[in-house]
């Protein structure tokens, strides 16, 4: 999948450690990919996932974005690429391997277009499911019927579809993991990954999805329509306040004294302003559709038109220059006092990497495609902060 605003995606490692004093801790870096869960160099925490779906019958799990194939015993990319009709070459090149290669039982290979796709259509995401095209389709692939027959449709899968991450080279799947706040072993029981986690230059690894808190739970009470209590944190009900059998006799407050004036200095008129720089200006107005949450949305998502300009926040000098793993571009400017800006899901670059930026200035454009908004970040060295302190 590409990565939504979410998305989602996250700088290369030599950008950041060349614009932040790193100190001599060492830093595992990766800005690629979702901005919306940025890594830690801290220890990631360790999130519960769901099982990988199981594929069907040819070892295809395909979602809208992309679809994957599953290795069996003895599969080599030849077999493999014959099973599910795609070119043997093809299919190697796109994921970095040889066609005699021997894949692992289990092992996950991304396929370059999309094939027939499964009973049911592809996995989608809660309510998101088209049920008229899923039932026009069985009804059209269906042969003339001799006599009036019935038979119960496919159902269609239901899931988030995962992140694809593509590995670069210097990535380990410890630093993947991390990356994604997964742990490495759910990383590898997607993947199909050997007992020693290696993965190479050029693989694509589906990101193990979050289990849902409680979902099983809440699944459950609604299809048995049991009762629920609120849970902690969402609060209860307010109960409404007994009425008196008499109303209050009415009281007639008087003032202890009278308000003494005070001769004292309107010391607002001697404060000093604060500095019309000292602020970042909004890098496109709009909508705050998603707004600012350390470890889950480490930047906001602003609204915006397709080709709408995207201005630096503040005057600085470019970066980085990088892309997600869908290629999206994603700029990085550095700024004084050693703060970053971040700018994803924008086309039509404008600057290049070392170009000085004055504040205002053009470096780019919404995508015309995807998501109309803008993904932006401020980072303080390696940590993100609320943009929202910044802009004004």
């Amino acid at each position: 999948m590409t990565h939504p605003i979410r998305s989602a995606p996250l700088l290369a490692c030599s950008a950041l450690l060349a614009l932040a004093a790193c100190g001599d801790q060492p830093f595992d870096y990766d800005l690629r990919g979702n901005f919306g869960n940025a890594p830690s160099t801290a220890q990631a925490a360790v999130n519960a996932t769901a099982d990988r779906p199981e594929p069907d019958a040819r070892g295809i799990i395909s979602y809208p974005g992309y679809q994957v194939a599953v290795a069996r015993r003895g599969d080599t990319v030849a077999s493999l690429a014959a099973r599910i009709g795609v070119d043997a070459r093809t299919l190697a090149r796109y994921n970095g391997i040889q066609t005699g290669d021997t894949l692992r039982e289990g092992e996950v290979v991304a396929l370059p277009g999309r094939v027939a796709e499964p009973e049911g259509g592809p996995i989608q995401p809660p309510g998101d499911v088209d049920i008229a095209t899923l039932a026009g389709e069985a009804i059209d692939s269906a042969p003339e019927p001799s006599g009036v027959q019935t038979s119960a449709l496919e159902p269609a899968r239901t899931g988030v579809e995962p992140v694809r991450h593509k590995v670069e080279r210097g990535e380990t799947a410890y630093t993947i993991a991390r990356l994604y706040d997964v742990s490495v072993r759910s990383l590898a029981d997607w993947n199909g990954l050997g007992p020693d986690f290696s993965v190479r230059e050029g693989q694509y690894l589906l990101i193990p999805v979050a289990l849902s808190d409680n979902s099983g739970e809440r699944d459950s009470a609604a299809a048995t329509g049991a009762d629920t209590t609120p849970r902690p944190g969402q609060g209860s009900p307010t109960p409404e306040p007994p009425s008196a059998s008499r109303p209050l006799p009415a009281e007639d407050t008087v003032a202890a004294s009278k308000p003494v004036e005070s001769s004292a200095p309107d010391l607002g008129a001697t404060q000093t302003a604060a500095a019309p720089d000292a602020a970042m200006s909004f890098p496109v107005r709009g909508d705050i559709i998603r707004d600012y949450a350390k470890g889950k949305n480490d930047g906001i998502d602003i609204a915006a038109s397709p080709g709408t300009p995207v201005k630096a926040a503040a005057a600085g000098v470019v970066a980085a220059i990088t892309e997600d793993t869908n290629g999206v571009p994603i700029i990085v400017v550095k700024h004084e006092g050693n703060l970053l800006t971040v700018y994803s899901n924008i086309a039509g670059v404008t600057v290049k990497k070392g170009d000085q930026v004055s504040r205002g200035q053009k470096l780019a454009e919404i995508r015309r495609d995807g998501t109309a908004a803008l993904h932006f970040e401020v980072r303080d060295g390696f940590d993100s902060v609320d943009p929202n302190d910044y802009l004004g």
